[in-house]
């Protein structure tokens, strides 16, 4: 039924095969399409250190595949006899999170080094499945807010490899169509300006493919989520919803305020239809269709969009309000007979020169110095022209060394400012918790938002005891 927000939807195809594989891959972090781990870059050895990673966004014989054989090479020269060895894990973020916590819980897989997503850490923590760290691994070099992402319970347990911010990508051809002159919108965007910018494109006669303002990602998963994350910090100073501890604070009043501001932003008058049932691979395919002109996203599709995408057609500018963070840490398991050594690893891949790989391969870098003149990716070990099907030129652009053009001027800014998810040891639960609560907002008939907050208030109770 036309204007309602809970019916099927019918997806158009995608406008580009590479892009949505890239974006699938980011998704789900899937591994080799029989789901066995992915072939080793070095041969097994003695001192083989494995490392269990979801799929590298970066395409074939991706960065992170690159920075692992480099330090084999290394460790080759010295006349050591250690290697590591990168596996792939299939399925969705959710399904290897399940994979990894049965493997480590089990030892069913001799795991070394886990790439753990950032709302993980406290959990493997807490459960005994990681190790603490030296101190010396998370430097004040990392990305403050980043940092932050690694400690649990006063202790260092994972280290950041790649992070992850919402960007709001957008369309400046489209801009300029309905008569708005300036389309670089870096420097101060609000949701009310948001608004007004769909409005004035909503106006123009010649439509096209153009259906509604902007898109994100709303579906009963973590992108519902992270948008409400997002919605509330904005309205709510200081919002949190949990303690150091992980216990729930949260309050119906804040609760209150935060569903008020999810709603305006996810209004049917300014928000593709679409949006309600989409996840990361959907909001991009209607965005590069021209469906809307406005698209929340996260940084590694942002070589994916300039594949598509000129640099007239296409401008990227820190998301109004606040962002969510994102990202993977290492950490190394409790079972390792390796620990040392893995630790070693880990130093090298967050070392400055691997984040600075890392950045130009196409990744959120977490060290500062990755995005000033001083760190520099070693030739050949970064790999930006690569497509997720290991073609096609580099059509980013870039700065005068080597990074994004966007790196320094709005993602570190963006990082530095983003806001954290709950950290807690149930952040399953919570989250499993508030996608399922907040779904009657979207839904075609939706309920008061202190009627909502109240329900919300009392399911959080539940799942986070305080």
């Amino acid at each position: 039924m036309a204007g309602t927000r809970g019916g099927p939807v019918v997806r158009r195809p995608a406008v580009l095969l590479s892009l949505l594989l890239l974006v699938l891959a980011a998704c789900t972090g899937g591994g080799d399409g029989d789901g066995a781990p992915a072939p080793s870059a070095a041969q097994d050895v003695p001192g083989t250190i494995v490392v269990a990673s979801g799929r590298d966004v970066t395409g074939k014989n991706g960065v992170r595949r690159q920075l692992i054989d480099a330090w084999n090479q290394r460790e080759q020269r010295e006349g050591s006899q250690f290697r590591a060895r990168l596996v792939e894990l299939p399925g969705s973020a959710d399904e290897q999170r399940s994979q990894l916590l049965g493997a480590l819980q089990s030892r069913s897989a001799e795991y070394d080094v886990v790439n753990l997503d950032v709302t993980w850490v406290p959990e493997f923590a807490a459960a005994g499945l990681i190790r603490v760290l030296p101190d010396d691994l998370l430097d004040g070099d990392v990305i403050e807010s980043v940092a932050g992402t690694a400690r649990w319970d006063g202790e260092v347990y994972a280290v950041p490899f790649n992070s992850d911010v919402g960007l709001l990508y957008y369309r400046r051809d489209h801009l300029e169509r309905a008569g708005i002159e300036r389309s670089d919108l870096r420097d101060g965007l609000t949701w009310d300006k948001l608004r007004d910018l769909v409005e004035a494109l909503d106006a123009r006669p010649d439509r096209g493919a153009y259906s509604k303002g902007w898109t994100t990602q709303l579906a009963a998963y973590e992108g519902r989520t992270v948008n409400a994350v997002e919605a509330f910090a904005s309205a709510v100073e200081d919002f949190a919803l949990v303690d150091g501890d992980g216990r729930y604070t949260g309050t119906v009043e804040d609760l209150t305020d935060g569903i008020a501001e999810l709603r305006r932003r996810t209004e049917p008058a300014y928000t593709l239809q679409d949006a309600v049932h989409s996840d990361e691979a959907a909001s991009l395919s209607d965005f590069a269709e021209g469906r809307t002109a406005f698209l929340r996203h996260w940084p590694y599709v942002y070589p994916a969009l300039h594949r598509t995408f000129t640099q007239e057609q296409l401008g990227v500018a820190p998301l109004p309000g606040r962002a969510v963070l994102g990202g993977q840490n290492l950490a190394v398991t409790k079972a390792s007979p390796r620990g040392e050594k893995a630790a070693d690893l880990i130093r090298f891949l967050t070392g400055r020169e691997s984040e600075r790989c890392l950045l130009e391969a196409g990744f959120a870098a977490t060290r500062e110095s990755a995005y000033g003149d001083g760190a520099r990716c070693p030739a050949g070990a970064a790999a930006p022209s690569a497509s997720p099907t290991g073609e096609g030129a580099d059509r980013v652009p870039r700065d005068e060394g080597g990074r994004p053009a966007y790196a320094r001027t709005i993602l570190l800014p963006a990082l530095r400012n983003a806001v954290h998810r709950p950290r807690t040891p149930l952040y399953g639960a919570f989250t499993q918790t508030f996608t399922a609560q907040l779904g009657p907002l979207l839904g075609d008939d939706p309920p008061g938002d202190e009627a909502l907050a109240a329900r919300l208030d009392e399911a959080l109770r539940r799942a986070l005891p305080g």
